[in-house]
Order: C-alpha cells, then structure tokens, then sequence
C-alpha cells in the first residue's frame, strides 16, 4: 500500500491539532439569515452550496487544475466510484442531518449503505462504484456502476474530472470519478447490491470539525473519519469524501491515499 511522507510523526497519546481538527462553536440561525452568492447561500454557520452551473464550473475548474496522482495497479484490481453532485428534494436519512425544505436545490453527494450479508464489506458506507471490466475506461465503469447500483443513467459529458487513485487493504486501486447530476433526477437502488440511497448536503462535508484522525494500532498512519450528522464513514470512502471537498470544492492540493483504514475494511 503506497504512503505518502507525513509532515509530522503523531504521537498516540499527544500532538498539534490539524487545521481541520480544530472545532468552533455552532450557532443556530432563522433561515433568512443569509447572503445569496452564485454557487452558495451563506448563513453565519456555514455555506449552503447550491446545485447550479456555477457549482458545476467550480468543480470542473478545480479538478482540472489538479494534478492527480494514479497507483501503481501491478497485482491488485482496478475499480472506479462515483462522487455524483444531486440536488435535495429529499431528506438524507441520516440522523443529525437537517432537510431545508426551503432549499431543495441544495448540493449533495450520493451515498449508498450495502445490504447485510454480503461477502465482502456488508452493511458499510459506499459510493457507487465496482471492478474495472476488461477493455473498459476508468470513466464508462463509473457510469455503468452508477446506472447499475442506483438506476442514474449519465453521459460521458457528464463527468467532470478525477481525484487521486486510493489502494485499499482489501486489494483493490479505486480511481474517484467526480459525475454531474444535477437537478431532477430519480434514483432507484439496485436491492442486491444497495440497501439503501442517501443524499448528503456537501455543506456536511464542509464542517469544521472534519475530519477526525484515529491513531490505528497496526498501521503507521491515522485513520481518516468523515462525521456525517451524528454518524461517521471511515476511509477508503470517507478520504475521497475529504479529498472531494478540500480540492473539488476549495481548490486545494490536499492528498489523501496515505491514511489508514480501520480493520473491518482491510477484508
């Protein structure tokens, strides 16, 4: 598995709080308090990212001003999964989650649950996503996996660029393709291979407190959580989660493939 070099060496009992770690304080808010902007409507808590073209563009610029970085694939299988930008005109189910049924145009993010009693990672947090086929471009898989596992069926103009490569524990080069739904789409799961669908405001994956830094006792880097509402995805997903927002959305430079996973996705 491929590890990027720390810029520091974390102690398990004591070290510097990262950027991302340090919390601030929450504060409630009517709904009219806030500023319009193009891609955003912006309350003191934090921006609420609009599914729009000026969202759209903002992603396709910034990822195609980064420079991502592919894996080494020699032994392992190839897999691509879809970050995919909806509207909300539904409630994400997730508790801790707020619904603004005022702001149904609001940005998401589709994520799946697996079905329990699967073989490999059953009942766990999911993009959409799966193997490589023989002869097929990082990109059609995406589209094909998206069409398949939740029923969005999307053209290749659709896609809007690639975050970097991610190896997984459990032997697999997962390539992120980051897909442009947009408004009005209706999704149906595929029940042997999604339990459920839910759509995250991007405004989750924007907070403060995120991500969250586990020291894991047999790898030598962190392990990446992502807190969504009052629950959290732990890497592979929740580092492309993390990574979607620090370059997708804020047009950084941030990398993501050295931290670790938590042992029940290393099967």
């Amino acid at each position: 598995m491929p590890h990027c070099k720390p810029n520091g060496r974390a102690d398990k009992n004591t070290r510097p709080l990262l950027p991302w770690e340090k919390t601030s304080a929450t504060c409630t808010l009517a709904a009219e308090d806030c500023i319009i902007g193009d891609n955003f409507i912006r309350t003191r808590a934090m921006p609420h990212h609009l599914c729009n073209d000026s969202l759209r563009l903002l992603i396709r610029r910034n990822l195609a001003n980064f420079q991502r970085q592919a894996h080494d694939c020699t032994g392992l299988r190839r897999a691509a999964v879809a970050l995919t930008v909806l509207d909300a005109p539904e409630p994400s189910g997730i508790p801790g989650i707020h619904h603004l049924e005022h702001l149904p145009q609001r940005a998401t993010l589709i994520l799946t649950r697996r079905p329990t009693g699967l073989n490999r990672h059953s009942g766990q947090w999911a993009l959409p996503g799966g193997r490589i086929d023989q002869g097929e471009s990082i990109e059609a898989a995406a589209l094909r996996e998206l069409d398949e596992e939740v029923g969005l069926r999307l053209a290749p103009e659709n896609i809007l660029g690639k975050l970097d490569d991610f190896t997984t524990r459990s032997g697999f080069v997962m390539t992120p393709v980051v897909i442009w739904g947009g408004p009005g789409r209706q999704l149906t799961p595929d029940p042997g291979e999604v339990a459920s669908i839910h759509l995250i405001p991007i405004d989750e994956f924007m907070r403060q407190d995120a991500p969250h830094l586990q020291i894991h006792e047999e790898g030598q880097q962190p392990v990446l959580r992502m807190p969504m509402g009052s629950r959290g995805i732990f890497a592979p997903t929740g580092a492309l989660l993390f990574q979607f927002r620090e370059v997708a959305i804020l047009g950084k430079d941030t990398r993501v493939a050295h931290f670790e996973q938590p042992g029940f996705a290393w099967k």
